[in-house]
């Protein structure tokens, strides 16, 4: 018999995948939901310490370019004072809490602004050593941390000068709402800053003081779990299948008191992309958050639903099995065994006769042999079977076990244990889908301004006296090293441009410079254009004009778990996305207009992000707004970042004994399928083949050579058939030569 083939492999495998199905339906809708924090919540925790380690990461490389593109092009240009070069950082840049210029030979401070800097840490004869120039941590008088840079300042003729500036260790542009803690750690564990929700303790009576010396000893356990977990390697430490963040990053849970539960998130300062080195990637820092979470022990799934349709299972699969193993699998094997002994001549006996479908006939077709191979003439026959007996084949039995394995598997896939508009939504994540837009429209704020910043450092730079051999060495520099432009030009005050590198300008021709900074070009375009302007001075009206590559914008806002995101001008049209949009087009929903409209119509206070839970029928929506706020010249824009995804996809109880009921249901029917597919193709259709086969050949039919197309239980049979066909064809042979004879 083949292994494939044949009646037993069909059902012996629909057997054993029911038991499993049975088994993981048991175990799998009876252990949903015990925890008391919900897994969405905490991989919120974490994608929110991994925006914090990206803001982290991204500051801390723009400020060490920053001031190394600030040395190199003053060190392209004719010498300046020290106090001058400070000043022009200072004026340019606002980033830094100390700067200072030190001649390195010497070790002699030539200018200094902001904080004292801790100078004498620096071994002034291990800069010139591999790795000399790069950023180091130090640590104050007072205890706080900063992060000195450096850069070199070099003219024909005159010593070499240091340039230091330090900056706090602080997350920058992180949205934290009113009760979430963030940290930064070292390598070992040891907090080197942190921010959130610490009031000074003199403004605290007893039970708060108890309650914040809690939440520090909290952090600070989170801080050394944390600090560990960072020392895996990326790909050991995360999950098979998982993307997106590159480097290490997790979720932790923490003691609870007051019906509250600590959850922690942390991520180290990744590369933006496996595979590359960054300067902050190198420094071993870890961004942690901690907020508490309000525990809710009545969520969790009923044990007794998953033990029921367990065994409503078990029951509907032994019957399929007990219709399946007697109506079919069992006739088949006595056909088989009784054409076998037909063939092999055994002749005295009457054939045991099947009592239903194909099979019957099969065995009225043989007792009918039978009796020829006798002598019997060739039109008797045995008692004949009912026609409605005969009409229940293999076919409809097989359709019938369909039918009961669906009645099971449909309502699982189709309708129990939906969560329709039932879903109880953790306000957390309403929170956190707030925040984290707000921290992306911070982002994208920032990237404008600091575009911006660069477009007034080159301006500077360039003033009145610049050669155009000179003006387009300094934009193509510029715009190798910063790869948020798709072109750089200088822009003359009659619309004229004097000097680019890059793309072909889309600044209006005969227009002079715009004098708002930042602008939108070619609204009535297909891509929207975002340029900015730095005037130049001593030049009379001209302006270096930079603009920012649309993809640039659009990577800033990918990151897990926020759904769709747009940013949107201030008449709610389309401007840049994280998924495919057209540009200018308007907001899929009203409900999500009138929120974006809502948080940039707040008179009074300083506009503020909002957030919604939209639940409309069976679909619930989690949407977030967020205007620019705060300085720059970005704000003047008034642009948006909204955020939406369904809330369908959360790991919530609700949706996962959902997912999990859907996915019984779909198993269920993808096993009845299989597997009485299986059943059908290999033995119910050749069944009915052969009973048509048999019942020719009883009647007289002894031309039609019978082949097996399957070696399996039928095509045995069909052996059979052929072997008796044969004889019964001798047998008229040698009846008819005598009567040959006498003629």
């Amino acid at each position: 018999m083949s292994l494939l083939g044949g009646v037993r492999p069909p059902i012996a495998v629909l057997s054993a995948l029911l038991l499993a199905l049975a088994a993981v339906t048991a175990l799998s809708l009876g252990r949903v939901g015990h925890d008391r924090i919900p897994e969405a919540v905490l991989t919120s925790q974490q994608q929110f310490a991994e925006d914090g380690a990206i803001a982290m990461r991204a500051s801390v490389d723009e400020s060490v370019t920053d001031l190394r593109r600030a040395a190199g092009l003053f060190s392209s240009s004719a010498p300046v004072p020290a106090d001058a070069v400070l000043d022009k950082v200072g004026s340019v840049y606002q980033k830094w809490r100390g700067t200072a210029v030190v001649e390195i030979g010497s070790g002699k401070l030539l200018a200094a602004r902001g904080e004292n800097l801790p100078l004498a840490t620096i071994d002034r004869g291990k800069l010139s050593e591999k790795g000399g120039l790069g950023p180091r941590m130090v640590r104050l008088a007072n205890g706080e941390t900063r992060l000195l840079s450096f850069a070199l300042l070099s003219w024909d003729g005159r010593p070499q000068q240091l340039l230091v500036a330090s900056r706090s260790l602080r997350v920058p542009g992180i949205s934290l709402g009113q009760f979430r803690t963030i940290a930064v750690l070292d390598s070992t564990g040891a907090i080197l800053s942190r921010g959130g929700s610490r009031e000074s303790e003199q403004d605290l009576d007893d039970p708060q003081r108890k309650a914040a010396k809690r939440a520090d000893g909290q952090l600070r356990a989170f801080a050394r779990t944390a600090a560990e977990k960072a020392r895996q390697h990326p790909l050991k430490a995360r999950e098979p299948g998982s993307g997106g963040f590159p480097g290490v990053s997790g979720s932790l849970t923490g003691g609870a008191s007051n019906g509250e539960r600590a959850a922690a998130g942390y991520a180290t300062l990744a590369p933006a992309q496996p595979g590359e080195s960054t300067v902050a990637g190198g420094l071993g820092l870890t961004v942690v958050t901690m907020v508490d979470v309000a525990e809710d022990p009545s969520r969790g799934a009923d044990p007794l639903f998953g033990v029921a349709a367990a065994g409503a299972l078990l029951a509907i699969g032994a019957a399929v099995v007990a219709l399946l193993l007697g109506l079919v699998q069992r006739p088949l094997l006595r056909l088989f065994l009784e054409s076998r002994r037909l063939a092999g001549g055994e002749r005295q006996r009457p054939v045991s006769v099947p009592a239903y479908g194909e099979a019957a006939r099969v065995g009225h077709a043989l007792e009918r042999l039978r009796r020829q191979l006798l002598g019997a003439p060739q039109g008797t026959s045995g008692p004949a079977t009912p026609r409605r007996l005969r009409r229940i084949g293999a076919r409809g039995l097989t359709a019938a076990c369909a039918v009961l394995l669906l009645a099971w598997s449909a309502p699982l896939a189709l309708s129990l244990n939906h969560a329709d508009s039932k879903a109880v939504i953790p306000q957390q994540i309403v929170n956190d889908q707030r925040e984290r837009t707000d921290t992306l429209a911070d982002r994208v704020r920032r990237a404008l301004d600091e575009g911006h910043t660069d477009l007034v450092s080159v301006a500077s730079v360039i003033g009145g006296h610049t050669s155009p051999d000179q003006l387009a060495t300094v934009l193509e520099r510029t715009l190798q090293e910063h790869p948020r432009y798709a072109s750089l030009y200088l822009l003359g005050a009659d619309g004229k441009v004097l000097a680019r590198a890059g793309g072909t300008p889309h600044h209006p021709a005969g227009k002079g410079p715009d004098t708002r900074g930042v602008t939108v070009l070619n609204e009535g375009g297909k891509e929207p254009v975002v340029a900015g302007y730095a005037e130049v001075p001593g030049r009379k009206g001209a302006a270096v004009a930079g603009e920012f590559r649309v993809d640039f914008f659009n990577s800033l806002l990918k990151r897990p778990g926020l759904g769709e995101v747009r940013v949107v001008d201030d008449k709610r049209r389309t401007l840049g996305g994280n998924t495919g949009y057209r540009a200018f087009e308007k907001l899929p929903s009203e409900r999500i207009d009138t929120l974006v409209q809502g948080t940039g119509a707040r008179a009074g206070a300083s506009l503020r992000p909002g957030a919604l839970l939209d639940r409309d029928g069976s679909n619930v929506q989690i949407a977030a707004a967020a205007p620019f706020h705060g300085g720059g010249v970005a704000k003047s824009l008034n642009w948006t970042v909204v955020s939406w995804k369904p809330a369908e996809g959360l790991a919530i109880p609700e949706y996962t004994v959902q997912n999990h009921t859907v996915l019984a249901g779909l198993l269920g029917l993808t096993a009845a399928a299989a597997c009485l597919g299986w059943l059908h193709i290999v033995v119910a259709r050749p069944l009915r083949t052969l009973a048509a086969q048999a019942e020719a050949l009883a009647d007289g039919d002894r031309r039609t050579v019978l082949y097996p197309r399957h070696h399996d239980e039928v095509g045995a049979v069909v052996r059979s058939l052929e072997l008796i066909r044969q004889e019964l064809q001798e047998q008229r042979k040698r009846d008819s030569a005598p009567l040959a004879g006498r003629n």
